[in-house]
């Protein structure tokens, strides 16, 4: 996936919070924003696994439907509206396994979990897991005499 450098490289701006508490007892990374990108930018079409955002400019849903599902991974998606139309047909449209509206990184276990396209290499949690992960076989037995219909 793409790495905060890939951003920075790219010629975005990159705002980092003013915490200036110290990353004590393992590795942390301080959450950064990522301004003035464009949609050719390799951070923009990647997956982040990290603190990181990504901002973009938009004029309609069209566009952030389009710019969504332009990209080889679906992972997740997050929108936040007040608008509940809104928010369904987002939902409907965005190609991702997982869609937040007015929050984010929820994931109960009892909900599945999977993305779609690259990111679709397998499910997590739910009962939707348990077809995923078998299949289902019929098997006849009988013990007594066989009966043939050919004499």
């Amino acid at each position: 996936g793409a790495k905060p450098a890939n951003g920075n490289d790219a010629g975005t701006v990159v705002q980092v919070t003013d915490d200036d508490g110290e990353c004590k007892d393992g590795y942390y990374m301080k959450p950064l924003v990522f301004v003035d990108c464009h949609d050719d930018m390799k951070i923009v079409k990647e997956e982040i696994f990290g603190p990181v955002m990504v901002v973009l400019p938009f004029d309609t849903e069209e566009e952030v439907i389009k710019r969504a599902n332009d990209t080889p991974y679906g992972l997740s998606a997050g929108i936040f509206t007040q608008d509940l139309g809104t928010a369904h047909r987002m939902a409907a449209a965005i190609q991702a396994g997982t869609m937040w509206v007015n929050n984010y990184n929820l994931a109960p276990t009892e909900m599945p979990w999977r993305g779609y396209k690259k990111s679709g290499l397998g499910q997590e949690c739910g009962n939707a897991v348990i077809n995923y992960w078998t299949q289902e076989k019929s098997i006849y037995i009988e013990m007594g005499d066989v009966d043939s219909p050919y004499p």
